[in-house]
């Protein structure tokens, strides 16, 4: 996208009035959208974000310029307006020397989503729509929407750095409405890979994306309200785990922990969870929703340990916060795109299987709520204060599954929940979300087996 010769004349300019370090982040992106409401397609769009970011850091103060304008004289304003807000003393800059690195692409695409006839994409769409109401004539609405991203970053630093990465992502969105004239109820599912269109022909099947969404939807139509107090709760697997992303997560990263605004600051070495917990953030696997070759510094992605059996042992680390901490990269820096500096931010972030048989944790229970599926939340990182939905609950009585209820909340704190699972499963899986912090909003995959809680609070009725 930009030569290495002008990347080195930007850098050197981005220093000129003192700093540590500077850094040139570009994008050329494309960005598809087609949505369907009611067996209708309502828009199909494409887009092409390009602009480019320069950040200098100034002793442990991070400057950061972005602009929209990539050629040579465009990136040296920038670098101008960063260099200009720099309080360091001015230093002789020595030549910047840059040498191209490549990476390894561990998610090939083997079909370029724009490269397949708008009459397919939109098929996928309809099959999804169609499955959907099939589940049944209490089905009012459906909604459905295809997402591609196409990704190309090239990142260059004064310490020589100069790569480049691509990042292609595809995800079916689908939404359906129950109604019995009275009251409404809303089933989701958003599968999503770092795949091309291929994703269709190998891991998404649209029409059990619809029917999936339709029968969550129908099976909380017709349930009642759920009782509220404390109580053992089960967790399902896969999306199960954004507890985990919300709760804990967040409060794993540099972002937070760096300044002490994390519940888990200091507590490396620590016991933060039950010994039946390890937990793990990985972006290194391969076409998952939330990986990456490299993160938005430049720096391989890796296999972050976070927790070993209920010990805290890694915090996920970008590079300006390592500095404040004295520890380095973890591979965790990333952005939403060009507007926006990087920060420390989770990837794929799961519970690992544990040593309990899934039938015995719903055995466990004599009195409790079993929650399918989870929706979103809000939560303070520093206190580590939770309330999340669940989109899909059913009461537990003497060990078995019973009737489906709606309505129910989780109330707790991430310190004291990772405490209180006492049981983890044999089912790991993820589901796909989008995750917004400071950093903007990027996606992650979230995940768990089946794992039990022994007390939280549940709000219902």
């Amino acid at each position: 996208m930009v030569s290495s010769s002008v990347c080195e004349h930007v850098l050197a300019r981005a220093l000129s009035r003192g700093g540590t370090f500077a850094e040139i982040f570009i994008e050329d992106s494309r960005n598809f959208s087609m949505s369907l409401r009611d067996g209708r397609i309502e828009n199909a769009a494409l887009s092409r974000p390009y602009g480019a970011g320069v950040r200098v850091y100034d002793g442990l103060r991070s400057i950061y310029v972005y602009t929209c304008d990539v050629s040579e004289s465009g990136l040296l304003r920038a670098a101008d307006r960063a260099a200009a807000a720099v309080t360091d003393t001015p230093k002789s800059v020595g030549d910047i020397k840059l040498a191209e690195r490549a990476n390894a692409d561990i998610h090939p695409v083997k079909t370029p989503f724009l490269s397949v006839e708008a009459s397919r994409r939109a098929e996928i769409l309809r099959k999804a729509d169609k499955a959907a109401r099939a589940v049944s004539s209490n089905i009012v609405q459906v909604s459905a929407g295809l997402l591609s991203r196409e990704q190309h970053v090239l990142i260059a630093n004064s310490e020589g750095l100069y790569t480049g990465d691509t990042r292609v992502y595809t995800r079916l969105l689908c939404s359906a409405v129950a109604s019995d004239g009275r009251e409404n109820q809303t089933g989701t599912r958003n599968p999503g890979a770092m795949m091309g269109f291929e994703l269709f022909e190998s891991r998404v099947d649209p029409a059990r994306v619809g029917r999936e969404a339709a029968r969550t939807a129908i099976e909380m139509l017709h349930a009642p309200v759920c009782p509220s107090g404390v109580m053992p709760v089960a967790i399902g697997n896969g999306f199960g785990g954004v507890i985990f992303h919300e709760a804990c997560g967040h409060s794993l990263e540099a972002t937070s922990v760096a300044k002490g605004n994390s519940q888990f600051a200091g507590k490396l070495g620590a016991r933060i969870a039950n010994p039946k917990v390890s937990a793990v953030d990985d972006g290194t696997i391969p076409h998952a929703w939330g990986s990456m070759n490299i993160d938005d510094e430049g720096h391989p992605s890796q296999r972050n340990v976070l927790i070993k059996d209920g010990v805290c042992t890694s915090y996920l680390i970008d590079r300006l916060n390592g500095q404040r901490m004295g520890m380095p990269s973890t591979g965790s820096s990333r952005r939403q795109n060009y507007t926006f500096e990087p920060t420390s931010r989770m990837t794929n972030t799961f519970i690992l299987n544990g040593p309990d048989k899934n039938e015995d944790i719903i055995r466990s229970i004599d009195k409790g709520l079993y929650c399918r599926k989870m929706g979103g939340g809000s939560v303070n990182p520093v206190t580590g204060e939770f309330n999340f939905a669940v989109t899909e609950g059913y009461l537990v009585r003497n060990g078995q599954i019973c009737e489906p209820v709606r309505g129910a909340a989780l109330i707790g704190k991430g310190s004291e929940i990772l405490m209180d699972i006492d049981m983890v499963g044999q089912n790991l899986d993820v589901g796909q979300g989008m995750c917004g912090s400071a950093s903007g909003s990027i996606p992650t995959n979230v995940g768990q087996p089946l794992i039990r809680v022994s007390s939280i609070t549940v709000g219902g009725r």
